[in-house]
């Protein structure tokens, strides 16, 4: 029903105003993601813009989701994108083991297809393949993510009271988690 797929800097700057839609859409629908609403979708696509040189130096790793080709859309360059997540592994030298997982969304009419959880299944594994053993993301407490985390295997670390805004800008809790993921078998060389 769905491609899951990484995205380069170049596709990224291409998929920018999809992006930006898809941002805007999910923190329309109340999703405490860094933005207010309402959320213009032109500001959302020069967020995304802005985040093409991290991607292109590897300081972020994207992945999109859109509707398998069979579903009545084009190729990937003109179809919509109905989810997103991405890695940001740290860049310390004595942090290369682990990375910060952000901003995973989910188009609100796409929801409740497993969509969220193939899209952090394809972020694991890609941080396996790099060499990541730790994974760490922070979510609004008590939001629908939280269950995601828990049935995927993340542990809660702990919740900050008042950490971040929702959408309507009212102080909301932040609940931390994180995953340790299998190392690579010996012999295994990281792709970084």
């Amino acid at each position: 029903m769905y491609t899951v797929r990484p995205v380069t800097a170049e596709e990224l700057l291409g998929a920018a105003e999809r992006l930006g839609g898809l941002l805007a859409d999910t923190v329309d629908g109340g999703a405490s993601v860094g933005f207010l609403a309402p959320l213009d979708p032109g500001a959302a696509a020069d967020w995304w813009r802005a985040l093409a040189p991290d991607v292109g130096a590897g300081r972020l790793l994207l992945w999109v989701a859109h509707p398998e080709a069979g579903s009545g859309s084009g190729a990937d360059a003109d179809r919509r994108i109905a989810g997103t997540v991405q890695l940001r592994p740290a860049s310390t030298a004595n942090g290369r083991h682990r990375a910060e997982v952000a901003k995973l969304m989910v188009h609100r009419a796409d929801r409740g297809h497993g969509l969220a959880g193939r899209l952090l299944a394809a972020l694991e594994a890609a941080a396996v393949g790099r060499g990541i053993r730790t994974l760490v993301l922070d979510t609004e407490t008590d939001s629908p993510a939280e269950r995601l985390y828990a049935a995927a295997g993340w542990t809660r670390v702990g919740s900050v009271p008042d950490f971040a805004t929702d959408p309507a800008g009212a102080p909301r809790a932040t609940t931390v988690y994180y995953k340790a993921l299998p190392v690579p078998a010996a012999g295994t060389a990281p792709v970084c």
